[in-house]
């Protein structure tokens, strides 16, 4: 870990990226299905959209990634961009951590619809790891959606905020329900930092 600054782990899908608004409106495409059929109170798997007589997810994903650029055209959720540009502005180091290479053969073009969508939102890192255990990059403060994740993070004694949708309700805080709500708790995070006494949440 660099101990000359604080860093700040963010997972990209469902926290800055509207991952699951993006994966609505191509899997009413792949099940030829009204986009209003499509419930967006979804858990983990997507399996309030009946996707299995279908392939399956992780045959949507694929389709989603390699035919629809799923990672290149999704849109921000509301104020990520600029919260985390705000955050590098006061020194925070952003460590984007995601777990996008877990369908084969499509890994160069999950990495460079990545850096193509970061670059063209201006969302700041210094560094860009594609890797499921998270906990193994070191970084102050997490930011995770995924309830397994969270689950795991926190297990491995990681201080981690839940950024809130319909997959992690159940989860315990803390939890920011938008960016300007996350920029202070990370920002709260690192004054605790700053003055010795980070710890848990």
């Amino acid at each position: 870990m660099d101990e000359s600054s604080f860093i700040f782990a963010v997972d990209l899908d469902g926290v800055v990226g509207d991952f699951y608004g993006a994966m609505r409106r191509i899997a009413a495409e792949w099940l030829n299905k009204p986009l209003e059929s499509l419930t967006e109170e979804v858990s983990f798997g997507l399996d309030e959209w009946d996707i299995d007589e279908f392939g399956g997810y992780e045959r949507l994903h694929r389709f989603a990634v390699t035919q629809r650029n799923l990672f290149r055209d999704m849109r921000p959720m509301e104020h990520a961009p600029a919260m985390l540009r705000k955050l590098s502005g006061k020194g925070v180091r952003i460590r984007i951590v995601t777990h996008r290479l877990f369908i084969k053969h499509s890994h160069r073009e999950s990495i460079n619809q990545t850096v193509d969508w970061l670059d063209n939102y201006d969302i700041p890192y210094w560094d860009l790891c594609f890797m499921n255990d998270k906990g193994a990059v070191g970084a102050h403060v997490y930011i995770d959606d995924s309830p397994e994740n969270v689950r795991r993070l926190r297990d491995q004694g990681c201080r981690t905020i839940v950024f809130t949708n319909s997959t992690n309700r159940s989860l315990p805080g803390p939890r920011a329900d938008s960016w300007l709500e996350a920029e202070k708790l990370v920002m709260e995070a690192r004054e605790e930092w700053q003055t010795g006494t980070l710890g848990l949440f």
